[in-house]
């Protein structure tokens, strides 16, 4: 079948949808952070999986004549991953110090604190 011989693109799709799910679906601002991070592992796969050729060495100058694996996509992945980590990293310290001003980490409490003007929200206060 030919359905199951480009199951890593299928291993990609569901992990896409999985994270850009729970990055709608969720409240809590700690498994929007989660589904991002799974949202971005796709994205890594996506840009592997066609980079891969079977029967290829790596890109060194050799008399004979050999299939070359291309070392861009694996170079470009390394960039993307320090990037997500970074960005992973970031978004972890706002939540922190959303958490730190609000009193709770859930977007719903949130928006509801924000949309009282005369409740005061910072947790110093209270």
């Amino acid at each position: 079948m030919s359905v199951f011989r480009h199951y890593d693109y299928w291993v990609t799709l569901f992990l896409a949808m999985t994270g850009l799910f729970i990055v709608i679906d969720r409240g809590n601002l700690i498994k929007k952070l989660v589904g991002l991070a799974i949202l971005q592992t796709s994205v890594y796969l996506l840009y592997l999986t066609p980079a891969k050729i079977v029967g290829g060495t790596a890109p060194i100058v050799d008399a004979a004549f050999t299939v070359y694996s291309n070392p861009l996509p694996q170079v470009l992945i390394l960039t993307a991953i320090v990037v997500g980590v970074a960005t992973l990293a970031l978004g972890l310290t706002l939540v922190v110090r959303i958490g730190e001003e609000y009193g709770t980490i859930e977007e719903d409490e949130i928006l509801e604190l924000d949309a009282d003007p005369g409740e005061e929200h910072s947790a110093a206060q209270k």
